[in-house]
């Protein structure tokens, strides 16, 4: 009866030692961006809940298909967007990281196999606790762009 007492005690102190910031979080619409024959990189987007009390931060993610796998943003220098890496993503308490084309993202870099359209990239994602959550990111082809509204000529 002791024996079994202490191994009760074990696994809850296991479960609890277990939990994390991954626990709490949950992600919603990942995709990865198809990218075109040949190109070096694409990007994935979700939308990251954070549904717990504390903030939390992704640190890295990293996935099967490219050698490479970066945080990233872009920014406005000098009136031209550029990506850059960024150290982390930071998510508030009861809020949420939008993953977007534009703004942050997932960088994939060096694709080792071409992928195609319906294909799922497992994606892990990393806390700043050591937590880790693994996310199913189908491959979609990028929408394309809006027509711009025609335009009224005067002459």
């Amino acid at each position: 009866m002791k024996q079994l007492s202490l191994l009760a005690a074990s696994l809850m102190f296991s479960a609890g030692v277990l939990a994390g910031a991954a626990d709490n979080v949950s992600v919603q619409d990942p995709y990865v961006r198809l990218a075109p024959p040949n190109a070096p990189a694409t990007g994935a987007f979700m939308v990251i809940k954070n549904n717990g009390d504390k903030d939390v931060k992704v640190v890295k993610a990293d996935n099967p298909v490219s050698k490479v796998t970066e945080l990233h943003t872009h920014i406005n220098d000098g009136g031209v967007m550029k990506m850059r890496p960024v150290p982390s993503i930071d998510i508030k308490a009861k809020g949420e990281a939008v993953l977007k084309p534009g703004s942050l993202h997932v960088m994939m870099i060096d694709i080792k196999t071409p992928m195609k359209e319906g294909d799922v990239v497992p994606i892990t994602l990393s806390f700043d606790d050591g937590s880790t959550k693994q996310v199913d990111a189908k491959v979609v082809r990028p929408m394309a762009a809006p027509m711009p509204a025609a335009m009224e000529h005067k002459h």
